[in-house]
């Protein structure tokens, strides 16, 4: 090793133990910043590797992750850490069998590691769990609704329940008020209006197209709010700052209601309710965690399942397959909780043809306006995530030239100020679940809208305090040990 290597070798070190502190201090952009530092002055050492790998699941950039987790592991084949770092962000990609070959070798490597055995346990737990639902599961084609075997109006309220009430079919503002105090207070709504609510928002959304167009009249406004995830008691923040959702203050929702806040039953039940109160007061849109595999690992199941009952896991996974994919407003703003498209050319009439009823797939229009993400270069790359791609500027203006559009909104991502502008201003991102997971320190934002300008108005704001309930208090128990 020569001096300079030596010394190079020396201040990567350094930069390391700076990455280490701003990964301490859940500053992961920092830390993957600092630590790429590091490799590029020694790309030999695997800890640099499974550190960033580490930053990046934080992220939920779990395709890095794994590509960052599998450098080490060439580096240092009997470096345990590798495999662990990689284990766990397949896991969080719900690749629970990949996920087993790797907790498997930190076995061999640390035969003695009381917590490599542990975790290996509650992984060959999972791996056997789901070879177990999938002997049994019934292909897409031949599974009956669940929501079509279900009767609300024969099931009873006991006198003594004191919540909130439904009188006839008519969802009102009373009641909504009623139901929002009672969620704030930690009760839960009887099973006959949570399935009342469920099933006729149903009804709705089954009826509208998977692109929905919307129209506000001059001198109207209208909120685009981004993923909440199970934040209840920020949601009805945005309510406070921003009013409830009416006819003359329509809001839509861009996907990921549910899935790491643990009030995310509370959330999507205050969303639907508003849908059943005033169909154009609000408009939901599909997230990527509105989906069975997503709910499974990330705490919407274990919660529906805890506060209500295994049939409402079935219901809100047969719903979350009626919710459109995408939204354009005034014919100029295009609004999707992920992004574009692997190819050009895609036109508004194809996003509204896609038979949308089903299980995201792992490819295609629908996976990528669920999954995709802007990048600052150029030209298209693959996802940080592992799923659907990342596309530049220059795929954005092309997409609004061809389809005569001025603007995309879209979400999925959290952001430090709760939205960035980027693509020229052409792509704005917003997120509306401000210190995301209790960890992240960002702000929430929504979007105001007002016709016919349609120029963006974004507002900001901090998280509320809420009941001492942990984010991912319902997760996979395999996911909540890496957490």
């Amino acid at each position: 090793m020569g001096e300079t290597d030596v010394l190079d070798a020396e201040r990567a070190e350094e930069i390391k133990l700076l990455a280490n502190e701003a990964f301490k201090a859940n500053k992961f952009s920092q830390a993957i910043e600092l630590y790429s530092q590091a490799i590029e002055l020694n790309g030999l050492n695997a800890v640099y590797w499974a550190n960033r790998a580490f930053a990046h699941t934080k992220l939920e950039e779990y395709g890095s992750a794994v590509q960052d987790a599998t450098k080490a592991i060439e580096i240092d084949p009997k470096y345990s850490k590798g495999y662990y770092r990689r284990g766990a962000a397949y896991l969080a990609m719900g690749k629970f069998k990949e996920a087993l070959k790797d907790f498997q070798q930190v076995k061999r490597i640390s035969p003695n590691d009381p917590d490599a055995t542990k975790k290996l346990k509650e992984c060959e737990k999972a791996v056997q769990k789901l070879r177990f639902e999938e002997a049994i599961a019934v292909h897409e084609s031949e599974k009956r609704s669940i929501a079509d075997a279900i009767d609300f109006r024969s099931i009873d309220v006991e006198p003594q329940y004191n919540g909130a009430r439904i009188e006839g079919d008519t969802v009102t503002l009373d009641f909504l008020k009623k139901m929002m105090d009672d969620f704030k207070n930690q009760k839960c709504l009887h099973k006959r209006y949570a399935y009342q609510i469920v099933l006729q928002t149903r009804e709705m959304l089954r009826a509208m197209p998977s692109l929905v167009d919307i129209t506000v009249s001059d001198g109207d406004h209208f909120t685009v709010c981004g993923d909440v995830h199970g934040q209840y008691f920020d949601l009805l923040n945005i309510f406070e700052i921003n009013g409830f959702p009416s006819q003359e203050n329509p809001y839509l929702f861009n996907g990921d209601f549910v899935d790491r806040g643990s009030f995310s039953l509370e959330v999507i039940l205050t969303l639907f309710a508003f849908k059943c109160m005033c169909p154009s007061a609000i408009y939901l849109a599909r997230g990527n965690h509105e989906s069975k595999s997503m709910n499974k690992i990330y705490g919407f199941e274990g919660e529906v399942r805890s506060k209500l009952s295994d049939t409402f896991v079935e219901l809100f996974a047969e719903v979350f397959c009626c919710l459109p994919l995408a939204h354009v407003i005034n014919n100029k703003v295009f609004v999707v909780h992920g992004g574009l498209f692997s190819v050009d050319g895609v036109k508004l009439s194809q996003i509204r043809e896609i038979d949308r009823f089903c299980e995201p797939p792992e490819e295609g229009l629908m996976c990528e306006l669920l999954w995709s993400d802007p990048q600052p270069q150029l030209g298209r790359g693959p996802s940080k995530r592992g799923v659907g791609l990342s596309f530049g500027a220059d795929v954005t203006k092309r997409f609004l030239q061809e389809n005569n559009l001025d603007l995309v909104v879209r979400s999925h991502e959290v952001k430090d100020e709760g939205y960035e502008i980027e693509h020229d201003g052409k792509l704005i991102t917003v997120f509306s679940a401000p210190n995301y997971c209790d960890q992240m320190g960002n702000k929430g934002a929504f979007i105001r809208f007002k016709a016919p300008e349609l120029k963006p108005d974004i507002v900001t704001f901090s998280a509320v305090p809420h009941p001492d309930v942990k984010p991912m208090a319902y997760a996979n128990n395999f996911l909540r040990m890496f957490s």
